[in-house]
């Protein structure tokens, strides 16, 4: 069991730096997708513009 800090110790350090940038990823995504006009905006994000 002599080595099972440094497992736990290099999952967890791993798993933080993963989620860290995951979600600094993701805010800066939604970030960014803020910036795009309407027009130039992907189907699946954009308003209907033909009404049906």
């Amino acid at each position: 069991m002599t080595h099972l800090g440094y497992l736990i110790a290099g999952w967890g350090l791993s798993s933080l730096v993963i989620s860290i940038y995951a979600v600094r990823l993701l805010k800066r995504g939604a970030r960014l997708s803020a910036r795009v006009p309407a027009q130039n905006a992907r189907w699946m994000s954009s308003p209907k513009q033909d009404g049906g």
